[in-house]
Order: structure tokens, then C-alpha cells, then sequence
């Protein structure tokens, strides 16, 4: 059961509890703090839907640590995927929100979970259609290898070996009422 009382699908399996991940987010905040050092044009942009959430949580924690306000932002990559036909009759297309211009930037480009590279495929093209950063960092939640696709992160704060038929999710407190990575076995 979730802290906010839900239930969770079955069969899932605690891999990183509530302490855990703090320590987690901690520890990518830090990394992420020490390849900041001396740059001034920065900014932290999520991919929707964890990654923004990693990516609003991890500027605090960066302001908090660095003494000065990280931009961030959000994209939805939905238009960018490169299944987008096989998406629903009407795919769900949020809106990707960057209260700066990408040019010339360092972009800290969040995730919460590494897996085939498609995503992060995705997330470039559409970075690439709003400008010309000056560098693009990857820093991702969990690792659970998988790629299809050659794409490493930068900053990973955990890997998680899974086997086939198996899926990680992280659950986040303000999208799932509670902090958790989470292991799904399909039948």
C-alpha cells in the first residue's frame, strides 16, 4: 500500500523505500552540483511525467545547495516519439514549458528511469527544435539498462538489474503519494 493509502498493483516489489530514495535524489543532487561549478548559464528540463517532477525537486535541492534559483523546465516528447503512430486514435499531448530559451544553455536534461534511449532520443530532437544548447547532460534515476539505442546518461544515482518480463517504476510523493522504485514481475 502507498503512503497516501492507494493500493499498488500487484506483484510489485520495494527496491528503493522512502529513505532510500531520498539518499538517492540527495546523492544525484550533489553530482549534479559539482559538474555546475562556475557555469552561470544553466538549466534543469524534465521529461514529462517523472522527469519533471525529479527535475522541480532536484532545482530545490540545487538552489538550496548552490545559494542561487535554477531555472527549470518540462517537455513532452509525445509529438516526438518515435511510435507516435502507434499511439491511441487521440494521443494525450501535455505541454512542454521552458520559461527560457534553451540557446547556448547547459541543459541538465531529468529522467527518472533509463531504459531503451528512446525517450531520450526524443527529448533531443524536440531540445534541438527550440534551440542550440551549448552542452546537454543526462542525469537519470535509476539505470535499468535495455538500450536500443546508444545512449548513456552523465549522472546516474542507481542501476537496477531486472530480467525479462520484469519493469521498474519510480513512484514520486507528488504524482503517487509516495517515494518509491518500485519492481513489476508480468505473468
Amino acid at each position: 500500500m502507498a503512503a497516501d493509502g492507494t493500493q499498488r498493483a500487484s506483484g510489485a516489489e520495494t527496491v528503493y523505500d522512502t529513505g532510500q530514495m531520498r539518499r538517492l535524489i540527495d546523492g544525484l543532487a550533489t553530482a549534479l552540483a559539482e559538474d555546475m561549478a562556475g557555469r552561470e548559464e544553466l538549466c534543469l528540463v524534465g521529461i514529462q511525467r517523472r522527469g519533471d517532477t525529479l527535475a522541480r525537486r532536484l532545482a530545490e535541492l540545487l538552489g538550496e545547495e548552490t545559494g542561487r534559483e535554477i531555472p527549470c523546465g518540462s517537455l513532452d516528447i509525445t509529438l516526438y516519439r518515435d511510435d507516435f503512430d502507434s499511439l491511441a486514435q487521440q494521443p494525450v499531448v501535455g505541454q512542454t514549458s521552458l520559461p527560457f530559451a534553451v540557446a547556448g544553455k547547459t541543459i541538465y536534461l531529468i529522467d527518472d528511469v533509463l531504459y531503451t534511449g528512446r525517450t531520450i532520443r526524443a527529448a533531443l530532437d524536440e531540445l534541438s527544435a527550440l534551440g542550440r544548447p551549448a552542452r546537454i547532460v543526462l542525469a537519470v534515476l535509476i539505470d535499468r539498462g535495455g538500450r536500443e539505442l546508444p545512449i548513456a546518461a552523465d549522472q546516474v544515482a542507481a542501476t537496477v538489474e531486472i530480467e525479462p518480463g520484469e519493469e521498474i517504476q519510480v513512484h514520486l510523493m507528488e504524482d503517487d503519494g509516495e517515494d518509491a522504485v518500485l519492481r513489476y514481475h508480468r505473468p
